[in-house]
């Protein structure tokens, strides 16, 4: 996860992030929160944890809920077009979600929590439809993670 990031900075907003954390999330269930957690701990401490590294706390625990509370049993051929939808949700809302900690760690009330939100609407836009299109790679993903997991067994 961080590796990609890492890659992919050059451009803002474009990342699999997202995409790995409902592929592994699919796959792993509660154990996939061990990786996530992993992700945001090196985020902090290769680029500092700073004030904008607290949301990152609860950001992502946020898609891994989302899609923990996703049907087990979603039809094969709505997979994809599901997965694609959540990841896209998530890119949308980021500001929004990052929104309350920026409130609380520099004392925002409601409208100037709103006018940052929209603020950054543009970025967000940016976030949710390159979410979108990098989903298209979580089904192969998590082809591949269920593959892994069934080598290693046999192994």
């Amino acid at each position: 996860m961080y590796a990609s990031k890492m890659i992919m900075e050059v451009f803002p907003n474009v990342h699999l992030l997202g995409v790995f954390t409902v592929a592994i999330t699919v796959v792993y269930r509660k154990k996939a929160l061990y990786p996530i957690y992993i992700y945001v701990f090196l985020n902090g401490l290769f680029s500092g944890f700073s004030t904008w590294w607290i949301p990152y706390l609860y950001i992502w625990t946020v898609l891994w809920g989302a899609t923990m509370l996703l049907p087990k049993k979603i039809p094969e051929n709505l997979k994809p077009i599901v997965y694609m939808c959540l990841c896209a949700v998530h890119g949308f809302l980021f500001g929004t979600l990052y929104a309350p900690a920026q409130a609380l760690l520099f004392g925002l009330d409601f409208k100037a929590t709103v006018a940052w939100i929209i603020a950054g609407l543009p970025w967000d836009f940016v976030h949710g439809v390159s979410n979108f299109f990098c989903g298209t790679l979580i089904c192969p993903i998590i082809t591949v993670l269920k593959q892994s997991q069934k080598f290693i067994i046999n192994y």
